[in-house]
Parts: structure tokens; C-alpha cells; sequence
């Protein structure tokens, strides 16, 4: 996976906004909205709640122009926890390739985001609305996520490391779908998270027949 220019600090999400390749993070013409998106996203990773009236007032603007340069809370919200999650896959690290080599980006990457204190604080703060910002179909961080994983299995199979009997697409959801289960158990069951698990499920799906 690419080198993204945020880094991992400590195994948790890092705490270093600098710019990476999220729609808010890049409108170099639009530097208020820029602003905007880098105040929330420092907010966030400090483990506070990220309040739009607040970052308004702090920004010396009104709501509605926040509204105007960033969207709603939900979609703000989204564009942060795309941005985490994009810079977690870009940097993770796995040894070997083909279907062990995928399975273990996809345990890595459990791990990691299971270890975030921000993200944790945000599931136990909003668990609702994490959920839905997350994993629904309407999700664009769910949706950017099966890409890259996508991405990730077509170069597998472009190399010769891979088989499968499953459309790429479809292997990529399932994947995704692992990957949240085990993610955000607390939330939907009541268990401990456990990235174990999602490395044993994410290597039962991409064992070739």
C-alpha cells in the first residue's frame, strides 16, 4: 500500500494533520474551508467532540458559512474518519504477499484502528452515529475502504499471488465487512474487540480453491 503523508505514531491514528488525499483536506482554493477541515480533524484526534458550533465560533464565522464550506456534521465527520482511515491503510505494514500477505494488511489494519484512542472515545461517545457514518451502505468511508482493499486484491491477482473464485468487488466487501465486524464489537455485542479474529476470517476467505 502507499506511503501516505500522515504517519503512524505509537500504533494508534496519527496526531499530525497534515494534508492528505481527502476532498476537504485539497481545495487549495478554498484555504478557509482547508481550515475548517484541519481544526476538526486536530479536535478529533485529541479525543474531543468535534462541535460545529464551537468550530464555528472559534473560526470567527457563522454556521452557515461552516455549513457552506465543509457540509454538514455527518459529512465533516466522514471526510475525518476517511481521512484516519486512508492514512491507516496507506501505512500499515504486512510480511508476504498473495492471500496471507491481504489477510494480514487486514489484520494490521484492525489492530491499528483498535488501539486509536480518538476513534475509540468517538464509538463510545456516538456509537449511533459512528456506526452509521461507517458501515451502512450510504457510508462513503465504508465505500473508499472496499476500494482500496479492491485495489489491493487486483494487484495480488495482477502478480500472480492470488486466486480467487469470488469477483474482486465482492471478495473486497467481504473483506471490509471482517474487518468491521471485529472493529466495532463493543458497539454491536458487547465484546472486546479482537484483530486475532479478523486475520483468521480474512485468511478462510482468500484460501484458494
Amino acid at each position: 500500500m502507499r506511503h501516505s503523508a500522515t504517519c503512524l505514531i505509537h500504533g494508534t491514528l496519527s496526531a499530525n494533520v497534515s494534508p492528505i488525499d481527502t476532498p476537504l483536506s485539497t481545495r487549495t482554493s478554498r484555504p478557509d474551508a482547508v481550515a475548517a477541515f484541519r481544526l476538526a480533524r486536530a479536535r478529533f484526534l485529541a479525543g474531543d467532540r468535534v462541535d460545529m458550533r464551537d468550530l464555528a465560533a472559534d473560526l470567527g464565522v457563522s454556521r452557515a458559512t461552516l455549513h457552506r464550506w465543509v457540509g454538514s456534521r455527518d459529512h465533516l465527520l466522514s471526510e475525518i474518519l476517511w481521512a484516519e482511515t486512508s492514512s491507516v491503510l496507506d501505512n500499515v505494514s504486512y510480511a508476504g504477499r498473495g492471500g496471507d500477505g491481504v489477510a494480514e494488511a487486514i489484520g494490521a489494519f484492525v489492530r491499528t484502528v483498535n488501539a486509536s484512542s480518538p476513534f475509540r472515545a468517538f464509538l463510545r461517545r456516538e456509537p449511533e452515529r459512528a456506526l452509521r457514518l461507517l458501515t451502512t451502505k450510504a457510508s462513503l468511508v465504508q465505500s473508499r475502504t472496499i476500494e482500496k482493499v479492491q485495489a489491493l486484491l487486483s494487484d495480488e491477482m495482477a502478480a500472480g499471488r492470488l486466486e480467487t473464485p469470488l469477483p474482486v468487488a465482492d471478495l473486497a466487501y467481504l473483506l471490509v465487512r471482517v474487518g468491521e465486524s471485529f472493529i466495532y464489537t463493543d458497539a454491536i455485542t458487547g465484546e472486546e474487540p479482537d484483530a486475532e479474529k479478523a486475520l483468521v476470517a480474512a485468511k478462510m476467505l482468500l484460501r484458494s480453491r
